[in-house]
Formats: C-alpha cells, sequence, structure tokens
C-alpha cells in the first residue's frame, strides 16, 4: 500500500487533532446552568431590609432548583445566585457589580436595594449590556435615563404619595377631616423624597383649594435630631403631616415627634409604618392610626393567587413568619428574570433583555399582573395599598375598597378636634 506524502500526513494528522479539540469545546460552550449575581446591603444602614431581600432571592432561586431547574430551550438548568455585600454604599455597589460581570462571568444581574444605590449600580448592567431587574428602587429618576437592560418590578414613589392623597381624599369628602385641610410635607432629600413630594403636591395643586401645604421641608439620610423641622411642624399647626422616609430616620422621628408631644389628624411617614421593627421600636401605643403606603402586602394572599402562593412558600420555609413587601419584590424581580430566560430559551442577554420589554405574567403584586412600560422607563405601575396600624395591633389594608381588609379611622381619635 502507497504511503502518502509526508506533508499529506501531517496536515490529516492535524485536522483530526481539532476535530479532537473542537468536540470537547462545543460540548463545553452549552451552558449548564444559569448564573445570576446581585449585591445587596447586607451590613450598614439598610442591612435590615438587605436581609429581607437575600430571602426573597433565594426563596425564588430554590423553587426553581426543587423543580428541576428553570427551562431554557429543550434543557432544565440549575440556577446559581452569587450574593455579595454592598455595605450600603454606592461606590460598593457600583464596584462589586463590575466584579460580578467581568470577573465573576455572571449571565444576569438582579438588584440591590435602596434607589441610590440602584440609580449607581444600574449604569454598570447597562453599559455591559446585561439585563438588570430590580424590585429595590422606586425613584423616577432612575428610569428616566433611556436605558435599554434596566428594569423595575417597583411602582414610582410619585404614585404612593398620589395613592395617600386619595384615601385622604375620601376622608375628607366624608366629612372626617377639614377643609381646607393645612399639609406638613416633610420629606428626605434623596430622588425618593423628591418624588413623593411631588406625588403629594401634584394632588394638591389640582383638589381646587381643598389642601394647603403650609411647611415643605427636606431632611438628609440617617439624620439624629429632627427637633428644629418638627418645631416647624408644630408652629404651623398643621391638620395633616405626610413624611417620607427610611426605616431608621422613620423610627428616630416618630420618636422625637411624639416625645414634642405632637399629635395629627392624619400621619403618615410613606412607605414606613406597619413594619415588626419599627413598631417594636416605637411601642405600639405610639403608632397607632400611623399610615402607610406599600408596594405589597401578605394580606393580599387572602384569596388564591400568586400572592396567596408566594405567601405559603414563605411560610413553608420560615414558620411564624409573615412576608413583608421587601422580600415580595426581590421574589417577583427573579421570577420575572426567570419567565424572560425561558421564554427567549438561550441565555443570550439581548433576547432575554427584548422578552423582559414585551414580558406580561401573572403577579403576586396589587393587580395581579407585572408588565414593563417602555414609555415609562421599563418601571412596572402596579398599585399601591394604604394601610393603617391599629390598636388591636393589626395593619389591615385600608384602601382601595377593591383589596381592603379593614375599616379605615379618620381622623386619629388621639388628637381629633
Amino acid at each position: 500500500m502507497a504511503r502518502r506524502p509526508a506533508p499529506l500526513r501531517r496536515a490529516l494528522a492535524a485536522l483530526a487533532g481539532l476535530a479532537l479539540l473542537s468536540a470537547p469545546a462545543a460540548r463545553a460552550a452549552e451552558p449548564t446552568r444559569v448564573h445570576l449575581g446581585a449585591t445587596l446591603p447586607l451590613t450598614g444602614a439598610e442591612a435590615r431590609v438587605g436581609g429581607f431581600f437575600k430571602e426573597g432571592y433565594e426563596l425564588a432561586v430554590e423553587e426553581v432548583n426543587k423543580a428541576g431547574g428553570l427551562q431554557v430551550g429543550a434543557r432544565k438548568l440549575p440556577v446559581a445566585l452569587t450574593l455579595l455585600d454592598d455595605t450600603s454604599t454606592q461606590a460598593t455597589a457600583v464596584s462589586l457589580a463590575d466584579r460580578l460581570v467581568n470577573s465573576d462571568k455572571v449571565d444576569f444581574l438582579l438588584g440591590t436595594y435602596a434607589s441610590h444605590l440602584i440609580e449607581a449600580q444600574s449604569t454598570v448592567g447597562e453599559q455591559n449590556k446585561v439585563p438588570y431587574v430590580n424590585g429595590g428602587g422606586g425613584a423616577t429618576k432612575i428610569y428616566k435615563r433611556g436605558f435599554k437592560y434596566l428594569f423595575g418590578t417597583i411602582a414610582p414613589v410619585e404614585l404612593l404619595g398620589t395613592t395617600l392623597m386619595q384615601w385622604i381624599d375620601v376622608q375628607q369628602k366624608a366629612g372626617r377631616l377639614p377643609r381646607p385641610a393645612k399639609i406638613a410635607l416633610v420629606w428626605e432629600n434623596t430622588a425618593h423624597g423628591k418624588d413623593f413630594k411631588k406625588g403629594i403636591s401634584d394632588f394638591v395643586a389640582q383638589s381646587g383649594g381643598a389642601y394647603t401645604i403650609a411647611v415643605d421641608e427636606s431632611f438628609a439620610l440617617d439624620g439624629k435630631d429632627f427637633g428644629a423641622l418638627l418645631g416647624k411642624v408644630k408652629a404651623a399647626g398643621v391638620d395633616l403631616f405626610l413624611a417620607d422616609a427610611h426605616l431608621p430616620d422613620y423610627i428616630t422621628m416618630h420618636r422625637q415627634y411624639v416625645a414634642a408631644g405632637l399629635c395629627h389628624k392624619v400621619v403618615s411617614y410613606g412607605a414606613r409604618g406597619s413594619e415588626k421593627a419599627a413598631i417594636e421600636a416605637l411601642g405600639q401605643e405610639n403608632v397607632n392610626y400611623v399610615l402607610s403606603g406599600v408596594w405589597w402586602s401578605p394580606q393580599l394572599g387572602q384569596k388564591p393567587g400568586p400572592a396567596q402562593d408566594f405567601v405559603k412558600l414563605f411560610q413553608g420555609k420560615y414558620p411564624g413568619r409573615q412576608p413583608e413587601w421587601f422580600q415580595a419584590l426581590a421574589y417577583e424581580s427573579a421570577r420575572a428574570l426567570f419567565a424572560a430566560i425561558s421564554q427567549a430559551g438561550s441565555l443570550d442577554r439581548e433576547a432575554v433583555r427584548q422578552r423582559l420589554s414585551g414580558l406580561e405574567m401573572r403577579s403576586l403584586l396589587p393587580g395581579g399582573t407585572l408588565r414593563f412600560p417602555a414609555n415609562l422607563g421599563n418601571q412596572a405601575q402596579n398599585a399601591f395599598v394604604v394601610q393603617q396600624n391599629l390598636p388591636d395591633r393589626t395593619s389591615p389594608i385600608v384602601f382601595p375598597p377593591d383589596a381592603a381588609t379593614g375599616t379605615a379611622v379618620a381622623a386619629n381619635p388621639r388628637c381629633a378636634k
């Protein structure tokens, strides 16, 4: 048998070697898992809520993995979550997100908690063209930058202010509150606080003189002494005290509010008021009749549907506990990302981004449907629910009527004249 020329033998050997190398490489290119990355404030000022978001993310990942993984095309893939502590600081949140994308090579990002952290960190997702889904940044400023890869399951804080005023308006028209009513509007000097102010102010401007804003004051985050601000409120003789504050500031401010002998027909700290930690810190008698507007409540789980399913899932892992909106929004953010990945049928980031843009899914959020309207910067617009702390240690939903689980009390019987 004639031997092939040496150059031909070498060429055939090289081709065979390439074939042997390319087969494993092709197999390795197929994903073996869905790798998510996130940072959360597990230490620092937002540590308590960061821990709740961690519970929500982990619950969503565990649920998918217990079902055999996430359906991606023809296969089910396990989901892995790399979670880092951003220490409640913007610079750390940004640098760690960059590490997750460029060093840890995660496929997608879930957001941190708090508007100022989300605003800074979401630039990493946009610059690297990585879908970034969050449930912790409600300030509309975040979503007005034309970002394509940023998605928020959390409704705008402006809508929180509007919803509180709608409840107040119902009470005023029923004769339970004075007309006109004087408002003290106190807000944290952040994008979150400015949106809350806008929601209240816009409603007042369109009220035909039913309300006037007598005090309009901002304050810095992590305040220790609100004496001067509360002094202005006291001097103005207002009827309604409407504040927007993160949890530590709410506890500090309301403690000083009570010590100063203040009392108003309506008291609200925006999204704060019904948290167990705050009630324990302030004492039940000091938080009675305080209102809070929240993105989600476990009371929505009293009817069959995604909210009820989530409550049961949470309590199965954490017996004796009720989830708060923090865990719910984190869980729903992960669930939205999972839905988009499954619909895309791949881990291609652009394909998943497009699916998020067109997503419409059954949701545990008020209204029952989640979507990301492109004309509003991919920020969900689900309704808020208003809760009120009552002396019997319950905090029923009192607004809107179709979600109510209890009856509102207005004006505050502790100080109504």
